[in-house]
């Protein structure tokens, strides 16, 4: 009779198979707890406190867009050119309006364009940074009397219309 050939553990299936799941989950959580300390959290806020007090005020500012019924088109051209065109409301003073992009997640790509009046009445600025993603739209006068703002899915090649 002759014995069965026994292979080495190592030059088996199941001993590689059985070291390799507990292997895995520890180079998982050895890069996820790398990524935990080496990245912040940017939409973690500090100050609850005060960031509550300051949203009524934002509110009052929306509010009166809505009574001064106010609604406007913002278009954006692969150049980089910003366009604002008030379809209602529009505001009498002619003064600049800023125009904050803040992206939903990423706080290190928001920008913030300042839009001033031509002749012809349409707000116009320039942004060099390229908008792809879910951005919060906000326009606000320099004088800061009146707010709108929206969520918008960018790039797009027809006009946003914003209302408050």
């Amino acid at each position: 009779m002759t014995s069965p050939v026994v292979r080495p553990w190592y030059k088996q299936f199941w001993p590689w198979f059985l070291i390799a799941i507990p292997l895995s989950s520890f180079i998982v959580g050895f890069t996820v707890l790398h990524l935990a300390i080496n990245s912040s959290d940017s939409l973690v806020v500090d100050d609850y406190y005060k960031e509550g007090r300051t949203i009524n005020a934002r509110l009052d500012k929306i509010e009166q867009a809505r009574q001064q019924n106010m609604s406007a088109g913002l278009s954006f051209a692969d150049d980089g050119s910003v366009q604002l065109r008030f379809l209602s409301g529009v505001p009498r003073t002619g003064e600049a309006i800023q125009l904050g992009m803040y992206h939903v997640t990423l706080k290190d790509r928001d920008i913030t364009v300042m839009l001033t009046r031509d002749a012809t009445g349409l707000y116009r600025g320039y942004t060099e940074q390229p908008l792809q993603g879910k951005w919060r739209v906000t326009l606000l006068p320099v004088s800061e009397s009146w707010k709108i703002q929206q969520v918008v899915a960018l790039p797009r090649s027809d006009e946003i219309r914003l209302t408050p």
